[in-house]
C-alpha cells in the first residue's frame, strides 16, 4: 500500500511543530546575551545582511520581553500539538519566519524590530488556517474561531498608526504592532498555500 508524504504514523502528528517551537525558544535563549544591533531587523541593512530576516526573531530587548515570548512558544507549541498539525504546516511555519520580517519593509519607519513576537502570531494564524481547510464540525469552527480572535487581536493593536511603535503598561520596551499584522499576514498566506498544493488535483499527463 503507497502512502502520500505526509502520511505518519498517529502519533506522530504535532510532533514536529513542538519540535519546531522548541527550536524557535532555544534559539531565543542562545542569542542572549548576542548585540541585538548585529541580528536585530534593519530595513536600510537587510540587503546587505540578509540573515536578519531569520535572525531579528531569536534576539530580545530585556529578559521580561524574552520570557513572554518563551511563553508564547509554549502555548503556540501547545497549539500545533493539540491540533496535531502535519508537516506542511510546519514548512509553512518555517516559510513564515523571514516572511514576517521582510513584511516589515513595508513599514520602513520601523527601523529596528527585535523578537519571537511576529513569528509566534503567524505560527497561530498557520494553525488556524489548517483547521479552516481541512477539518469539520466543531474543530473546523474552532479554527474559525481562533482566526477571528487572531484577527481581532491585530486590529485592536492599531498596525496601521501613525506611528509604528508603542508603549504599553507593563512593558520595559516599544511595541511593534505591525510586525504582529505581518506574522498573521505571513503565516495565513504561508499555511493557505501549503493547503492548497496539498490538496491540489493529481496531474495526469495526456497520452
Amino acid at each position: 500500500m503507497s502512502s502520500s508524504p505526509e502520511a505518519a504514523p498517529p502519533g506522530d502528528a504535532g510532533k514536529r511543530w513542538i519540535f519546531a517551537a522548541a527550536l524557535l525558544g532555544l534559539g531565543a535563549v542562545a542569542a542572549l546575551g548576542l548585540s541585538s544591533l548585529a541580528l536585530d531587523w534593519q530595513p536600510a541593512r537587510i540587503w546587505r545582511e540578509p540573515w536578519r530576516a531569520w535572525s531579528a526573531a531569536l534576539v530580545h530587548l530585556s529578559p521580561l520581553h524574552l520570557a513572554a515570548n518563551l511563553a508564547g512558544c509554549a502555548v503556540v507549541g501547545a497549539l500545533g500539538g493539540v491540533a496535531r498539525v502535519p508537516r506542511r504546516s510546519v514548512t509553512a511555519w518555517l516559510v513564515a519566519w523571514p516572511l514576517t520580517q521582510l513584511a516589515l519593509l513595508a513599514r520602513p519607519d520601523l527601523t529596528h524590530y527585535a523578537g519571537l513576537s511576529g513569528v509566534l502570531h503567524a505560527g497561530v494564524a498557520v494553525v488556524a488556517v489548517h483547521l479552516v481547510a481541512t477539518a469539520r464540525g466543531a474543530r473546523q469552527a474552532v479554527g474559525l474561531a481562533l482566526l477571528a480572535a487572531l484577527a481581532l487581536k491585530v486590529a485592536s493593536e492599531s498596525p496601521f498608526a501613525a506611528d509604528p511603535i508603542s508603549l504599553r503598561e507593563g512593558w520595559d520596551i516599544a511595541i511593534a504592532p505591525f510586525a504582529h499584522a505581518a506574522g498573521l499576514a505571513a503565516g495565513a498566506l504561508a499555511s493557505a498555500l501549503a493547503e492548497a498544493l496539498a490538496h491540489r488535483p493529481p496531474y495526469h499527463r495526456r497520452q
